[in-house]
């Protein structure tokens, strides 16, 4: 999820997935120029599973993919 969406932030569309049951259980990683501590902890209040920095690392992108999805390592 880009956090830095127009019209409906990232913040906010993934608030609106995670409130609904038929959307709640899919994984949402942030994805983010915003570097901060804060913006991680504003990632997961609004329910975020992982977060993660541009520019983006394929690999370290790929294992957190991985990661939420319940599978090994290396998979």
């Amino acid at each position: 999820m880009d956090m830095s969406l127009p019209v409906l932030d990232g913040w906010e569309a993934t608030r609106q997935i995670k409130a609904d049951a038929n959307t709640k259980a899919i994984p949402v990683i942030a994805l983010t120029a915003h570097a901060m501590p804060s913006d991680e902890q504003k990632a997961t209040e609004a329910g975020c599973d992982a977060f993660d920095t541009k520019p983006i690392d394929l690999s370290r992108l790929l294992e957190k993919i991985r990661a939420c999805l319940g599978q090994p390592r290396g998979s």
